[in-house]
């Protein structure tokens, strides 16, 4: 398989000796967490800083999930990696690679991902927790954008799977804010329309108790394009209400 190499990086990541799969898996660098052994191998992630860039570097072996594209089982950062470009081509603004390759060495498979570090941004799990210091414009800025984020992700006909507060990124802007996501792994499309959509919203309201119903209601008309008035945010409020109730009473 040909190694995918972002035109972005690639001056910089030569410069550092740092442009192929041999030399970004040799690297010697402290992995940011402990590696996820599951899956009978190894999947770790490492921080890289070059030139005040900072990459998120992710190498692993034998960590292999069985997909629809791959039956008999194919590294997860494939997956992972076809997403990242799926969203780019479908304008869904997400995380970014830098690098994607695979290789099967003496019968071991290993893949490298290396995603661009998305510094300066904050994830919605840490604005969270700082919630009350916020001011009410700052509140309904970010609403506003997670909102918009989730309708141009379904309008896509794709499905997040992990639409979770600690998978939305947003960065302040002069007049409100911007959101990606990250964590495309568990992406699918869209087939089940307003099962699918609700089952994706759902995940990030039970994980956001410090919003109001009211707060709810602006990020449910930024996602639905409605006035906060409307009976159709009624409905979708009643719909996602009865689901976080059921999950969290289960």
């Amino acid at each position: 398989m040909t190694d995918f190499l972002a035109a972005e990086d690639r001056a910089l990541l030569e410069r550092h000796g740092l442009g192929t799969f041999d030399a970004l898996w040799a690297k010697q660098l402290d992995a940011v967490d402990e590696p996820n052994t599951a899956r009978g191998g190894w999947s770790s992630v490492f921080r890289l800083n070059l030139e005040g860039h900072g990459y998120y570097l992710k190498r692993q072996s034998n960590y292999q999930m069985r997909t629809l594209h791959a039956p008999f089982g194919e590294p997860s950062f494939a997956r992972e990696f076809r997403n990242i470009s799926r969203y780019e081509k479908l304008g869904i603004p997400a995380l970014k690679a830098a690098f994607f390759g695979e290789r099967k060495v003496d019968g071991e498979v290993r893949a490298i991902l290396l995603t661009r570090a998305l510094d300066g941004w904050d994830d919605l799990d840490s604005l969270l927790q700082r919630w009350s210091d916020l001011s009410s414009a700052q509140h309904s800025a970010i609403l506003q954008a997670c909102g918009l984020l989730a309708r141009r992700l379904h309008g896509a006909r794709q499905v997040h799977g992990c639409f979770y507060p600690k998978h939305i990124f947003l960065q302040a802007t002069g007049d409100g804010y911007l959101a990606q996501l990250i964590d495309l792994e568990k992406t699918r499309p869209l087939l089940f329309g307003l099962r699918d959509r609700a089952k994706d919203l759902e995940p990030l309201l039970r994980r956001a108790p410090e919003w109001s119903e009211a707060q709810l209601r602006e990020l449910l008309a930024a996602y639905l394009d409605q006035s906060q008035d409307s009976s159709l945010i009624d409905a979708w409020l009643a719909r996602l209400i009865a689901r976080r109730t059921h999950k969290e009473t289960r």
